[in-house]
């Protein structure tokens, strides 16, 4: 018993990372943009009603955007952190949104992990893996 109770902590300690899709969209550039125009508006999971009002309020901006994983409004998902990891760069996202596959994230964002080539490269295939929110600067 203190076995499995021992495995089922380390499982749940580790990440497990994968491969998507990350591309940027301006939309998320914008820091006046209220976050009543995204999934993790309001609701018990919303970040409006954890008192971030607009996408500069939040610790991580520029690194918002939307994650696939978020599925939905409402999401207990939301505000979660990822790591994302291309070419030995990383950088960390706030999920603030949802998407249909991968990451959308600001252009600002996405040429920190590109050094600066988002619009040549416009799609990359990096690692991405949930992490603790405090590395987005927010709290569990």
């Amino acid at each position: 018993m203190k076995l499995t109770s021992t495995i089922i902590s380390l499982a749940a300690f580790f990440s497990v990372a994968s491969a998507d899709n990350v591309r940027f969209n301006t939309f998320y550039d914008n820091p006046q943009t209220s976050l009543n125009n995204v999934a993790c508006s309001n609701g018990n999971n919303g970040l409006v009603t954890k008192g971030f009002p607009t996408f500069g309020s939040l610790p991580s901006f520029p690194g918002i955007g939307a994650a696939k994983a978020v599925g939905a409004w409402n999401s207990p998902l939301c505000g979660s952190c990822w790591e994302l990891t291309f070419g030995g760069n990383s950088i960390y996202i706030t999920a603030i949104d949802t998407v249909g596959d991968g990451f959308d994230i600001s252009l600002a964002a996405m040429n920190i992990l590109t050094n600066g080539q988002a619009q040549k490269l416009d799609v990359v295939n990096a690692q991405a893996t949930q992490v603790d929110n405090s590395f987005c600067g927010l709290p569990p």
